[in-house]
């Protein structure tokens, strides 16, 4: 067995989550946990047998082993690791993922998700599970390193930089710098991915956004625009009325909660 595929909609339960040492006893153990995924982070060298398939294991390498399949551990000596024992739902997307894998750069931020959960468990297991849950993502990743829906790795590191830039000036020759290709390359990416341009793909996720703060906050109408990089607020007050249906006031006013709440407030 090589891959696994595993489903992250919601997050696991945690049944049990700590440091497992193995090799003292002696230098082979058969594993199996019922109804329980097994995550290993190793820091030492072994093998592991799953279904007749050989995995060497190294420091900063981390497996995930489905229920019921027999493991069977070869040791060296003294072996630790960390370890989450979970149960995960069998509905959502579905997520394949390496039996054995190398994390990377990515093994401190690993390490900690799991240490973590391993001192939260006793007194919290909510916040256990929301760190596994952050780990498992953490090794999905791992083995893609794209957009949640898929795609060219390019168009991941385009679609986060444009979120986490939308206040600011974004020009495409800027994305495709980050994104590591060319101006012309990252145009044919996105329209082949999300059916549309660069620019339109920007302006979309800043009116989705100035939608989201208009209807959930208070912010006033000239924050809101400058929240989404459109300071100006002729053109703010156009593109809202263009992409969103209405003026800026008109979005706030409509459907939204914290208007109904000041209504009801104003009425008293």
């Amino acid at each position: 067995m090589d891959r696994v595929e595993i489903r992250l909609d919601e997050p696991p339960r945690v049944a049990n989550i700590g440091v497992g040492v193995h090799g003292v006893n002696g230098p082979h153990d058969i594993f199996r946990l019922t109804g329980l995924w097994q995550l290993h982070l190793y820091s030492y060298e072994a093998e592991l047998i799953l279904g007749g398939t050989v995995h060497r294991i190294r420091p900063g390498r981390v497996s995930l082993i489905p229920p019921g399949e027999e493991v069977h551990f070869h040791y060296r000596g003294r072996s630790e690791h960390l370890y989450a024992h979970l149960q995960l739902s069998d509905s959502g997307a579905r997520h394949t993922v390496p039996v054995m894998q190398d994390v990377g750069a990515d093994g401190p931020l690993l390490s900690a998700l799991l240490r973590r959960g391993i001192a939260a468990m006793p007194g919290t297991p909510s916040k256990a599970a929301a760190t596994a849950w952050a780990a498992l993502w953490q090794v999905v990743e791992l083995s893609a390193p794209e957009r949640p829906g898929g795609g060219p790795p390019a168009i991941a590191a385009a679609m986060a930089h444009i979120e986490a830039h939308l206040a600011e000036p974004l020009t495409v020759p800027d994305i495709a710098q980050v994104a590591g290709v060319s101006h012309n390359h990252l145009t044919r990416l996105f329209r082949a991915e999300t059916g549309t341009t660069v620019v339109a793909y920007i302006r979309r996720r800043r009116l989705e956004r100035a939608r989201h703060l208009l209807r959930a906050s208070t912010l006033a109408i000239p924050a809101v625009a400058a929240a989404v990089g459109i300071p100006d607020l002729q053109a703010f007050n156009k593109a809202c009325h263009r992409e969103l249906g209405g003026s800026p006031r008109a979005v706030r006013t409509s459907d939204s909660p914290v208007y109904r709440r000041q209504s009801v407030q104003d009425q008293r």
